[in-house]
């Protein structure tokens, strides 16, 4: 039996984690769990798995689900009570889906704690993905990818060795829009915007998918989890959602891992490796029935997000710290309907523009960045 730690439980991902778990209860128990406002959820998620510890987002509902509860269940509320979930003492792995960087801290914390990491918070290593990956080598730490682009990688590399690489490929569904020119993404709505093709997510990812800074983030997440220059880093479009990455190596080989788009299965990965479970409820894949899969070349003056993605991470230091956060200040701005979608690039490109450059931050310096990028955001909103 091992042990889950789960941040983000009541989100897209951690809903996820939770059927994994369910269909594998025999091999997991969730002992301690977040979640942010959604109390419906979090009563019901105690109620089935019966944690140790729950951490909330604000004092009035961690009062009442104290009053709810037997004491045998400790409740917390606050971004502090995520680092008591993360570090949790009976935990074997932490599952981190929370969305934005306030997954940050409490990754740094379980890394120091020797947990097992499934890594689905991709902001934690865009905003400092230095600090993350030194602090994993130090304490023998190992980050298991979730995203299902870095765990395609992640399972085509086993056996290899990563001096052979020659790039990876990473491939982009498009999202909503893929097929709409960029002045046609001028009056978009959000329910547009949230309409994915593919792939089941929150709206924040959802929207990140439509500019395409979904991409661009998994691009710096990847070249800090394996290790690789972003010129050896290329994105495919590709529409069916079928082949979720790719590895080429030296000899010309490719290396591709196929798959339904079904996030249980990376997330069940995961949390199995090295080993693979049966997962009876998951689509198998048909090629026979799809008959063919389709490939082009990323426009990145089209989808100007990953563009500016890739700028961020090859610059490095605090940039690509201020793209996150002015892409999770301005996606909120159009969730609200405080701006048109194509002026979220816009902010974002001003944000980045206006930041000077700290070469080696430390956390404290990222922290501050972030605060100060945000509240420029907003004061645009």
């Amino acid at each position: 039996m091992k042990y889950i730690s789960l941040l983000g439980a009541t989100g897209s991902i951690g809903m996820q984690t939770l059927d994994v778990i369910r269909n594998h209860s025999e091999a997991y128990r969730l002992i301690a769990f977040s979640s942010g406002r959604n109390m419906d959820e979090t009563r019901k998620i105690i109620k089935e798995f019966k944690p140790k510890l729950v951490s909330v987002q604000n004092k009035d509902d961690c009062k009442r689900l104290e009053a709810e509860f037997d004491s045998s269940i400790s409740f917390s509320y606050g971004e502090e009570s995520l680092v008591e979930v993360a570090v949790y003492e009976k935990a074997d792995i932490l599952v981190n889906a929370v969305l934005g960087s306030v997954g940050l801290f409490p990754t740094l914390q379980a890394i120091k704690a020797k947990k097992t990491i499934a890594i689905a918070n991709k902001e934690t290593l865009v905003t400092a993905g230095h600090l993350v990956m030194e602090a994993a080598r130090e304490n023998d730490v190992e980050l298991l990818p979730v995203d299902s682009e870095h765990s395609a990688i992640f399972q085509a590399l086993q056996g290899e060795n990563p001096k052979n690489i020659e790039k990876l490929i990473l491939t982009a569904s498009g999202g909503s829009f893929r097929d709409r020119t960029r002045n046609e993404l001028k009056e978009v709505t959000v329910e547009e915007a949230l309409n994915h093709p593919n792939w089941s997510m929150g709206a924040k990812i959802t929207i990140d998918s439509a500019t395409m800074m979904n991409k661009g983030l998994e691009v710096i997440e990847a070249h800090w989890l394996f290790d690789i220059p972003f010129e050896q880093i290329e994105v495919l479009l590709h529409r069916e959602s079928i082949i979720h990455s790719m590895v080429e190596f030296h000899d010309s080989s490719v290396i591709a891992q196929l798959g339904t788009p079904d996030m249980r299965v990376p997330i069940q990965y995961a949390l199995t490796y090295p080993d693979r479970f049966p997962f009876p409820k998951a689509s198998k894949l048909n090629l026979a029935q799809i008959g063919k899969l389709h490939f082009q070349e990323m426009d990145m003056d089209r989808f100007y997000c990953l563009k500016l993605a890739y700028q961020a991470g090859v610059a490095g230091g605090t940039m690509p710290t201020v793209l996150n956060a002015a892409n999770e200040a301005a996606v909120s701005g159009f969730l609200k309907g405080k701006i048109k979608f194509l002026q979220i690039e816009e902010l974002i490109e001003k944000a980045l523009s206006r930041h000077n450059r700290i070469k080696h931050p430390d956390l404290s310096t990222i922290q501050d960045v972030d605060k100060e990028t945000r509240s420029y955001i907003d004061s645009l909103l």
